[in-house]
Parts: structure tokens; sequence; C-alpha cells
């Protein structure tokens, strides 16, 4: 059977058209390798020319830089589109179900706008954002401490104001968060200076290859301050090499409206806490620790058991004692003591607690015998603290030596009128990890404490740190009702170097503020200052 002629022309066409596609794609292919191939001097072609490899491997790191540098790029580019992306989404659908509910139904149908005119609304929400921030005109403020100063930064490091006592005026940004930030604003700005907008100043006749084009090597510095309410303004600043011309280019990221990310009930009633406390001598701070635990625990909390640890034989009787009378008198007897015939180990001591439960799981509170607590602190444990979800580690407000800040008194007032917030008087531990809450099931899944540690620190830490390199919660946050009580530290010589380091810092800490310490390095200073003035005084009396 023959195929109608018409059948054989459009198949000998197929063919042909196949044919040259293939021709057309293999040279497509030939110049888009010799274009992309690196290319050489004279003497590359010539046998045995140094040149040659030289050459080669010059052009082909310097195309892989370049080829790693955009592949970055982009995908630092990616990122910020899903992230805006998924932003946008949120706010729309969070405009969308507050304009349901405020929009009146008409014949049973809610009347709504498109979403081209929810998507203006949030961008007419995020603009109000900027306009009501201080970014292009000042605010009238009330006094100098009124203003929200800038924190200034580099590529590579960031200077700050508020340190607290565990970062420093200047560092390298640790936190994620803050690297990544940092970088996709720095990636922003370029954007912005190497494809300007009519509003920029720019013509958009110039073309890519008429313009300057800046990139992460040509950034000077910038400045950042967040209002809470409104959004974070930066301003940025670039310059060339060989360049005396800046450019500089402000960023705001509105803050968006709030958005509901859960609503629960949450029944404490029956959480019981284990409050756990190695102890090895210091008897007379147990008996204080133990009026504080008969005031909060046993008379207004109620749902606590107490277990503490001791270390050694010396004191041991005096500790039992306590307890004893404390039973007695409270008819309490919800506690446990288990003692330990060798030398103090923080670490070994908590995880003997924890271990001694036997009643299942339990919510334990790690603490010391210098801690002063207050039951509300007690229920900030039980809400922040949430089996295979998050652990809690408070920021205790550390008290200074009574006998500093109250050196104008006879005697320093009792522990319970030393409890205040002041600058004075004390300062946030946060350098601090000992004072926790958890789980004990979270605990021993973790592996509890690093029992190779010695002595006087760094337990704490390492627990600290492997719940976050874990996947539960921590709630990290300075509370109210968590001091702890001054002490006279001693640091032995049996300490490793770095335990030595750390104790003698925390002791530095914990005796005074500021200036207080400034009156008593300059004592004599201020002592000739008041004989002075008193000498003047009866001068001028007599006369």
């Amino acid at each position: 059977m023959r195929m109608p002629r018409r059948g054989l022309v459009i198949q000998a066409r197929t063919r042909w058209l196949l044919v040259g596609l293939a021709l057309l794609f293999s040279l497509v292919l030939l110049m888009y390798l010799l274009e992309c191939a690196p290319q050489t001097d004279g003497n590359g072609s010539l046998p045995g020319v140094v040149g040659e490899s030289m050459g080669k491997e010059y052009y082909q790191a310097l195309l892989q830089e370049q080829e790693e540098h955009y592949q970055n790029r982009a995908t630092s580019l990616k990122r910020q589109i899903a992230q805006l992306k998924q932003e946008l989404q949120e706010m729309s659908d969070k405009l969308k179900s507050l304009q349901e509910k405020k929009t009146p139904k008409v014949n049973g149908m809610n009347y709504q706008g498109t979403k081209e005119q929810t998507s203006n609304d949030l961008l007419e929400f995020l603009h109000s954002q900027i306009d009501k921030a201080e970014v292009s005109v000042g605010a009238k403020l009330p006094s100098e401490y009124g203003v929200i100063p800038f924190e200034s930064f580099t590529s590579m490091k960031v200077f700050q104001l508020e340190m607290g006592l565990t970062r420093h005026p200047e560092e390298k940004p640790v936190r994620k968060d803050k690297r990544d930030e940092l970088v996709e604003v720095i990636e922003a700005g370029l954007e912005v200076i190497n494809n300007p907008d009519e509003e920029d100043g720019q013509d958009e006749d110039d073309g890519v290859g008429d313009r300057q084009l800046y990139s992460e090597n040509d950034f000077i510095e910038g400045y950042y301050r967040t209002e809470r309410d409104k959004g974070t303004q930066y301003e940025l600043f670039y310059k060339k090499m060989d360049g005396m011309e800046y450019r500089h280019v402000t960023l705001f990221r509105p803050f968006g409206p709030l958005m509901k990310v859960k609503s629960e009930t949450v029944d404490i009633s029956r959480s019981i806490i284990n409050v756990i406390v190695p102890l090895a001598g210091r008897t007379e701070a147990f008996a204080q620790f133990m009026q504080n635990f008969r005031d909060v625990c046993i008379h207004q909390d109620k749902r606590v058991h107490l277990t503490v640890v001791y270390f050694g034989q010396d004191g041991l009787s005096e500790v039992k004692s306590i307890l004893e009378s404390v039973a007695r008198e409270t008819d309490f007897h919800n506690y446990t003591l288990v003692s330990l015939n060798e030398e103090f180990n923080r670490g070994r001591g908590l995880d003997m607690g924890a271990r001694a439960w036997e009643k299942g799981e339990v919510l334990m509170f790690f603490c010391d015998v210098d801690v002063y607590f207050t039951a509300e602190f007690l229920n900030s444990c039980r809400l922040n603290a949430e089996p295979g979800k998050k652990v809690f580690y408070p920021v205790v407000f550390s008290l200074y030596n009574p006998a500093i800040v109250y050196a104008n008194q006879d005697i320093p007032p009792p522990v319970e009128q030393q409890l205040v917030h002041k600058k004075d008087s004390g300062f946030w531990r946060d350098f601090g990890f000992g004072m926790t809450c958890q789980y004990r099931t979270d605990f021993l899944t973790v592996g509890g404490f690093d029992l190779e540690v010695k002595g006087w620190g760094g337990e704490d830490v390492h627990l600290y740190r492997k719940y976050l390199h874990g996947e539960l919660m921590v709630i990290r946050t300075p509370v109210p009702g968590l001091f702890h009580l001054w002490h006279e530290k001693h640091c032995a010589d049996e300490l490793t170097p770095e335990q030595y380091r750390m104790c003698i810092q925390s002791k530095a800490m914990n005796e005074a503020s500021h200036s207080h310490l400034g009156m008593l390095v300059f004592r004599d200073e201020i002592e000739a200052h008041l004989r002075k003035q008193a000498y003047r005084t009866n001068s001028e009396a007599v006369g």
C-alpha cells in the first residue's frame, strides 16, 4: 500500500525541520562554550609554557568565584522573595478576616472587595508605619531619655549600646537571625543602588554599562534602630575604594498588625514542682533558705516537693535537724534528703536529685541555697516549661554586697527589704544558667549534666547548650520573683584556669555597682575633699 504523496512531503519537511533544529542547538551550544571558556594570552597555545596552566587556573578560579557569588546572590533573593510572599499572604489573610468581620451582610452575602483591594490596604498600612516612624522628619520628645539611639554596624561587626553582661561593646553578630538580617539589609541596599528607580535621581536611559555597579565590598557602615510599635530603620553608606562620593540608602522594615498565633487555657492546679538543692556545708544559708521555703512553698503554694542532695558528713546532722524541725512545725513531709559522702559537685548533685524521684514525670526546679524566690515565680516556672516542647531558663536578679549598698546605715535591712530591682542594689545575671525549670523526661533525654566537670561552674552551661542544639524551645527571660542573695565567694586553687577565671569574674560582678565601686576606689580623694570643705566651713565661721 503506497503512502499518499502529500504524506511523503510532510514527512520530509518534518525530518529537515528536526535536522535544522539540531544544527541550531549545536551552534548555540558551541557559541556558549566559546563565550564561557577562559581566555589565555598569546603564549597559551604554545606547549611547555608555564603561563598556560597558570592562566587557566586563574580564570577558572575567577569564574568559579563569580559563579558562587551569583549563586549565593540568587539563593538570597529567592529566600527574600519567599519570605515576603509568605508575610504578604499572612497579612492579606489577616486583613481579609478582619474585613469579613466588619463588613455587613447583604442578602446573606459578605460585601467583599477584590484581592487587589486587600493588597492595597496592606501596602497602605505598611506605608503608614513609615509615616508614623521618625524616618524622614524628627519627633518632639519630652527629654533626652526619649531618644531611640541607633546601633552601628559594618559587614563584620556590630557596635551596640545595650550590652548587658554577656555582650561586648563591639562584637560579631552571633545569633543567626541578626547575621541574616544585616546581610539581607546590605544586599537590599545594593539592589536599590544598582537598579535605581525614577525617584532615586538617576536617568533610566543610563545603561548598566554606563553606571558604576556596587558590591558588598563597597559597604562602609550602617546604622539601625527599632521602634517597637512601628518597625526598624536602616541607614546604609557605600563608597568605591578610589572615590570620594558616598551612596546613602535609607530602608525601613515596617511591622505588620498583630496576629493571633494561639489562645489556650493552661491548668497548673495539679502541677507539682520538685525543687532540687545541692549542698555542702553552709548550714546558716540553708536555714535562711528554709525560712523562705516555708513561707512560699508550704504556706502559699502547697504544690512543691523538696529534694536536698548533701555532700560530705560535716554539717549533715544540722541539715537533718532543720528539715525535721520544719516538718514538725508545719506538718510538711514532702521532702527527700540524699546523702553523698564525696566531694561537692553541683552537676552530680542535681543529677542525683532528678533520679531520686520515683513517681514518674515531674517538673523540676534546679535551685541553689542562696536563691530567694516568690510564689509568683513558681507559677512562671509552671507556665513556661512543657514536657517535650520547652524548658525555662529565667534570668536571676543578683543582689550586691549589702555592706556596700547600705554603707550609710548602721546595719543592712532585712533580706525581704533588700529585694528591689535598682541599679545600685543588683543586676540581671544574664551570664548565669544555673536556675532552670524543666521536666524530668526532657532532662534525662538530653543526657543530663556533664559529670566530668569538677568543682565550681561550667556544668550548667553544658546542659544549656544541649537544649540549644536540640529541638526544644528555650524560654529565656528576666523574672521579677527570683533573686540571688549575696554571699562571699572563695575561688579555690584547685579549679581549672577557665573555672578560676569564671569564678573571679562572678566575684567581681557580685560585689557592687559601677558607681559604688568607683566610690571605693576614690575613697581617699573623697575624704580629703570632705576634710577641706569642713576646714573651710570652720574657718569662715571663726572669721
